[in-house]
């Protein structure tokens, strides 16, 4: 999958920034795309504080492998409300967590979900997009890409 985003003003003081406001990347994962040099600006590749100008065209490409090996596939009902290429999105029940945890190792929504790529043959990351707190229930939003 490519992300690209066109620099419209000067309200960015670096990539860094662009990713993090306007894909919401979290610092692990903007640092594992400048890693396997997923970033570029005007089609070169650049660091992640690389300084940035109007005009210019900022692609990054979520394209590598990676698993959920540490996530348990447990068969759970999901209520899943949307679903396409992209992103699933489930309706979180209260009393539930979204990751795993030493208390929840077995039964958080991503263990859920991870059966659910599973099934359908789907190897990717189990990357929730928000993060809910146990007892909130919320639609809650899973990257597919």
């Amino acid at each position: 999958m490519k992300l690209t985003y066109i620099i419209n003003d000067n309200k960015y003081e670096s990539i860094t920034h662009v990713l993090k406001e306007e894909f919401s990347m979290s610092s692990r994962l903007i640092l594992k795309l400048k890693k396997n040099k997923k970033i570029t600006l005007n089609s070169k590749i650049v660091s992640i504080n690389n300084p940035i100008k109007i005009g210019d065209i900022l692609e990054v490409f979520i394209d590598f492998i990676e698993d959920s090996t540490n996530i348990v596939p447990v068969k759970m009902p999901l209520n899943i409300i949307y679903e396409d290429d992209a992103m699933l999105i489930v309706n979180k029940s209260a009393g539930i967590p979204v990751h795993p945890s030493m208390l929840h190792y077995k039964n958080s929504l991503s263990n859920g979900v991870k059966y659910y790529f599973d099934s359908i043959g789907l190897n990717k990351k189990i990357r929730p997009v928000n993060r809910l707190d146990k007892d909130t229930s919320r639609n809650c939003y899973f990257c597919k890409k």
